[in-house]
């Protein structure tokens, strides 16, 4: 039996993951499938349209037999530290494979980059150059390693976690699915369809049956970015210092401070703190970790202390059951962790913004069984 590995956000939960999933099944049909799931606030800085227990349900549903949550401290943050979190969970879960989508598919490729990545000791300064210069992150990164490589999203995450392998001397193994569609395409109408354009649909009021399945369009919910703006213009406002939060750097907190008051909607308060070297991206995290607390300092001593098990199905159950004593992280929760405290202040945050369960749901610590 092979032990797969999958990582995802499911945001939401749509036709080009159940091809991910349903082909993992067809390769490796004895195979024993491991979720590590991102839950309420994303890599990106972005809120779920799904929570946390929903996501689980539809995964388990779906041809997953184990769900483990990716602590929020890590999956907020960028791709590099966001993968080698991951990546250990997996590795501690004796994954022989992590099997992700990938727009060039192209393995060797990959492991080259992440290997020039990992050892050019220049590679980090030029990378920085190119940033300052105004050049979008995909761009630097081509230009620092001089290689004609389309840097697109998926690709990125797979060096990002084909990095955290070899730089931690990790069994597990990096495969591809050749993905489907275009990440950045907000207006296509084919069967799978990216997650954004999804979220777009949504947004435009239009009817997203299509591209997702059946069970899953009742479960979205409708975020309430007012709140959260509300939220976050209170903690700029009080907040006497806000270059202890995690991202807060090379004074953006002037900016910060400067157009708070000046925008009527988090929209017009994201474009005019924006800049060259703050991309959506960077200040959607960054937002993120004001509104939850997460201090630079916390993020320096916080560890991965436990496996929080989300559900699994009676094949998951067993499975953790027979390497239960392998483990080298434990699978009862540490609640004086930072990694406990963040991830109950992060679902706090969202039940007050959206009106959700997330803080009861995680409280009472109980795995989803199917």
């Amino acid at each position: 039996m092979q032990v797969i590995g999958v990582i995802a956000e499911y945001n939401p939960f749509h036709n080009g993951h159940l091809y991910h999933l349903e082909t993992i099944k067809n390769l490796y049909p004895d195979s024993l499938i491991i979720l590590v799931l991102n839950g309420l606030f994303l890599q990106r800085g972005e809120m779920s349209i799904l929570t946390t227990q929903e996501k689980v349900k539809i995964a388990l549903d779906h041809n997953v037999d184990l769900v483990i949550g990716l602590p929020f401290i890590y999956g907020t943050q960028s791709a590099d530290i966001f993968a080698d979190a991951a990546i250990t969970i997996l590795e501690n879960l004796k994954c022989d494979y992590v099997i992700c989508g990938s727009e060039s598919n192209d393995l060797v490729k990959i492991a080259k980059i992440a290997n020039k990545q990992l050892k050019d000791s220049s590679y980090d300064a030029e990378v920085k150059s190119y940033l300052k210069e105004g050049i979008n992150y995909p761009t630097a990164l081509a230009k620092a390693l001089n290689l004609k490589f389309a840097f697109l999203p998926n690709d990125l995450l797979a060096i990002s976690y084909q990095k955290a392998i070899l730089k931690n001397n990790y069994k597990i193994k990096l495969k591809t699915i050749k993905r489907t569609s275009d990440y950045h395409d907000v207006s296509s109408y084919d069967t799978i369809i990216s997650a954004e354009n999804i979220r777009n649909k949504l947004k435009n009021n239009e009817d997203i049956t299509k591209y997702v399945p059946k069970n899953v369009p009742k479960k979205i919910i409708n975020l309430n970015k007012d709140a959260f703006f509300k939220l976050l213009k209170y903690k700029i406002i009080t907040s006497p210092n806000l270059n202890i939060y995690l991202d807060v750097d090379e004074g953006i907190e002037y900016r910060l401070k400067k157009y708070i008051n000046e925008a009527s909607s988090f929209e017009e308060y994201i474009k005019k703190v924006k800049t060259k070297r703050y991309t959506f991206n960077k200040l959607n995290r960054l937002f993120t970790h004001i509104i939850i607390g997460l201090t630079k300092e916390d993020n320096k001593k916080a560890t991965i202390n436990y496996l929080q098990i989300l559900g699994f199905n009676k094949y998951g159950q067993k499975y953790l059951k027979d390497i239960k004593k392998e483990l080298t992280l434990p699978l009862s929760r540490n609640v004086n962790s930072l990694q406990f405290k963040y991830d109950l202040q992060a679902s706090l945050i969202y039940d007050l913004i959206n009106n959700t369960q997330a803080y009861s749901e995680m409280l009472k610590n109980k795995p989803l069984k199917k």
